[in-house]
């Protein structure tokens, strides 16, 4: 049944339609009108910005942790500009989600603001759609969120600004999408990885974020084999608690657990693209066999060849293998049975020379591990100082962890946290950042969950530097100086921000920590002064 609407209400219950009640934006010329239809006529909610590309990563943290896509809305021109980093972001990490940028009038094509948003949107990697008219408002909405689900990327939904106020009858238009897609393994490939497996006496499986929903059946397979079982970054979390687990693989894997996965003869790869970081550059793979699996055709031979692949869904493939397996009862290889899980999963901590007033980083997240609460989302910036968190800091499940890693950018942390809380207000969301991320893009969206009353706890990773850019000269024996900043105090600026901020100088600080964090009624701040030089290098 059409009702007449406005194109700006149309384009608000477009979207509502599309089960989506929390919109993230920055309000302009272009969608004010919009945004205040959506809240108004729809009763969703509009979780207001600081800046624009801080409204997309909140909408891209809230798909990851929701399962929903993510929706974002800004005006046109320098607001669509202030988005490339954030889109980018998304496209890399292939993160379902829509932007509803308005665009200036067709007819003024000298207006200030004007740029060529497609062009613009193109070089970020994500898909854009163009409005075409008032009366195709609801079948572009759909077209849009359509897209994002089965390309698994942000879509820019453009709208020219002059069609707002034209009328309009709205029916409602919403494309089913079946989003899982991916057959059963079978045929001379699929034998090959069997043999190859059945012939392994050190197998090993791997598990990224394209396997997590098929959990249950790799740990089948895991115990019928009898092979560890590793995860990438991004599935962190996946296995825990389960005996055979050996935690993440790769470069932040443990120094055993690096030997361990350097022993094996067969890995089998379920949901993951073996990037350079997941496998040392290829070292970790040499002189054993690779099994791939994944439903993504451009997943499998990116960095490095497999020797089967198989393009099929990870649950159905781990199910027929163990079918087969036990058809042919093929013996398990017995790898884990002398294995010591607690020293392949312990991280060593070395001595430090901290220098006096500042406090030792790897043995404060020790400490921040058990202080922390359990029950929680993790959300990590980009930097030098990441790689201890993933490694030191643990999550319930891979839902509950937010990395902000697809694009190797610093400053994306605050507000993708912000996102991530939204989706899921029943737990606290603890973010990491250093402090130079922070300072980019981390200040103006605090006072944002401030304003959102979330329950947040930021930990700000503090050397007074740009720490990358530090090891390397101090590696050159060279001059650091132009790398080091004199920052203001992050504690004091939590709290005039509207949060409670603490500054942490010695183990003994984290003490008042805990008590904060207790009796927490308003975000945390947590500034670690760090010694610049005594800080550990990136494991990536």
């Amino acid at each position: 049944m059409s009702r007449k609407l406005y194109t700006y209400q149309a384009i608000a219950q477009s979207v509502f339609d599309h089960d989506c009640d929390v919109m993230f934006g920055l309000m302009g010329d272009a969608n004010l009108f919009m945004c205040d239809s959506f809240v108004r006529d729809c009763r969703g909610r509009f979780v207001p910005a600081a800046h624009e590309g801080g409204a997309v990563l909140m909408a891209l943290a809230y798909a990851q942790v929701s399962g929903k896509v993510g929706v974002a809305t800004v005006t046109h021109g320098p607001a669509l500009t202030n988005c490339a980093t954030a889109l980018t972001e998304g496209a890399r990490g292939n993160i379902a989600m829509v932007l509803l940028a308005g665009d200036t009038p067709v007819d003024n094509p000298r207006h200030l603001q004007s740029t060529d948003q497609r062009a613009l949107v193109k070089t970020t990697g994500a898909g854009f759609v163009q409005l075409r008219s008032p009366d195709s408002v609801a079948k572009d909405v759909a077209r849009a969120f359509y897209r994002a689900q089965v390309e698994r990327r942000p879509i820019v939904l453009n709208m020219p600004a002059d069609h707002m106020w034209q009328e309009t009858e709205h029916v409602k238009q919403v494309l089913s999408v079946f989003t899982a897609p991916g057959g059963v393994a079978e045929g001379d490939t699929l034998d090959q990885a069997i043999g190859m497996i059945a012939s392994a006496r050190r197998p090993l499986i791997l598990a990224g974020v394209g396997a997590i929903e098929a959990r249950d059946q790799i740990v089948k397979l895991a115990n019928r084999i009898e092979a560890p079982l590793a995860t990438t970054l991004k599935a962190k979390g996946l296995f825990n608690d389960h005996p055979y687990n050996i935690d993440m693989f790769g470069t932040l894997s443990t120094p055993a657990a690096y030997d361990l996965i350097a022993a094996a003869d067969c890995i089998l790869c379920f949901g993951t693209q073996l990037h350079d970081f997941t496998t040392d550059r290829g070292a970790l793979m040499k002189d054993k066999r690779i099994i791939q699996i994944d439903i993504e055709p451009t997943a499998i031979g990116g960095g490095l060849h497999p020797d089967a692949a198989l393009l099929a869904d990870a649950g159905l493939t781990a199910e027929t293998i163990l079918y087969w397996l036990d058809e042919a009862e093929i013996p398990p290889s017995g790898f884990t049975r002398d294995l010591d899980i607690k020293t392949l999963t312990a991280h060593p901590v070395l001595g430090s020379k901290t220098a006096a007033g500042c406090v030792n980083y790897v043995r404060a997240l020790e400490k921040l591990e058990q202080i922390l609460p359990k029950e929680r989302l993790l959300v990590t910036d980009g930097g030098r100082f990441m790689t201890e968190v993933w490694c030191r800091i643990s999550v319930p499940d891979p839902r509950s962890f937010v990395g902000t890693v697809n694009f190797g950018s610093i400053g994306l942390g605050m507000q993708e946290a912000i996102g991530a809380g939204i989706a899921d207000p029943s737990r606290p969301v603890v973010m990491f950042s250093g402090d130079g991320g922070f300072m980019m893009g981390g200040i103006n969206e605090f006072n944002t969950a401030v304003r959102l009353g979330q329950d947040m706890i930021v930990i700000i990773a503090n050397d007074s530097a740009y720490g990358a850019e530090h090891i390397q000269f101090l590696d050159k024996k060279m001059d650091p100086g132009l790398t080091e900043f004199q920052w203001p105090s992050f504690a004091e600026m939590g709290t005039s921000l509207g949060g409670e901020g603490l500054a942490v100088r010695s183990l003994e600080d984290l003490d008042q920590v805990a008590e904060a964090i207790a009796n927490r009624s308003k975000p945390l701040l947590i500034e670690l002064i760090l010694d610049p030089h005594d800080v550990p290098r990136m494991r990536i």
